[in-house]
């Protein structure tokens, strides 16, 4: 069976190496075009669909344990060689369990030949793992997920806000809004004082914030920047919100 194999490396000498090692070994076959950036990586791999992903663990805009995690957008997920420069991502918290296989760059055709060979499909709650709190990891700049236009990626300042909904997360920004497979309470913990609790199923971007208005029944909306209806806020977090936008700190 010829696995179809998608290269995702952002230095074209590495690029070249890949594929010309690729196209010695028999059941391979190197796809085109190829990424160049983590961004390129989670579009190209919803669009043409690989077997298997060759991920360079260091990329432009998307890392590629971001690119990793964003994969459980896809279903399935392809397969994934990590190619590891230094061997830092190899030491990442719960990557081991993955399903992911590493790779040592450099390497010759029998290292690369027996990476592909331990690559298998990781599931969707494997890929979602890498990015729970717990991880050493610095946050995400572009949020990512499948929608019927394949991989959709959301720069984090675009956000307005995340919504809890049953099993689902959403995430409304200035275009419109994605659905994230994600727990609201991981995010809230990955992007820290970038985003404000207003309720137990809400966080909102502090940025956006414009103000807070009660209403004749004597509930609290929250308007923010780019979005016209407001947003209810519980008389928990009314405190909390109203010293933020006054510029002071909050208090437990």
């Amino acid at each position: 069976m010829l696995m179809n194999v998608l290269i995702a490396d952002d230095e074209p000498q590495v690029r070249a190496q890949l594929r010309q090692q690729l196209s010695g070994l028999a059941g391979y076959c190197p796809l085109e075009p190829v990424a160049r950036d983590g961004g390129e990586a989670l579009r190209l791999s919803g669009s043409l669909q690989p077997d298997l992903l060759l991920l360079a663990s260091h990329l432009p805009g998307l890392d590629g344990l971001q690119v990793l995690a964003g994969l459980c957008g896809l279903n399935p997920a392809p397969a994934v060689v990590l190619c590891c420069r230094n061997g830092e991502a190899a030491l990442e918290p719960g990557l081991q369990a993955s399903g992911i296989s590493l790779l040592q760059w450099p390497a010759g055709p029998e290292a690369l030949q027996a990476a592909l060979a331990r690559a298998v499909r990781p599931e969707r709650q494997q890929l979602a793992a890498l990015i729970q709190p717990g991880t050493a990891r610095q946050p995400r700049h572009h949020m990512g997920a499948r929608t019927r236009r394949g991989i959709e990626l959301v720069p984090l300042e675009q956000v307005l806000y995340f919504a809890a909904d049953h099993k689902y997360v959403t995430l409304r920004h200035e275009q419109g809004e994605i659905l994230l497979d994600e727990p609201l309470r991981a995010l809230e913990e990955e992007f820290g004082p970038r985003f404000v609790r207003i309720h137990r199923n809400a966080l909102v971007a502090r940025n956006r914030m414009l103000r807070l208005q009660r209403t004749p029944l004597g509930h609290f909306l929250l308007y923010l920047q780019g979005l016209e209806e407001g947003l209810t806020v519980s008389r928990r977090h009314v405190t909390g919100v109203r010293r933020l936008m006054q510029g002071l700190p909050d208090t437990p």
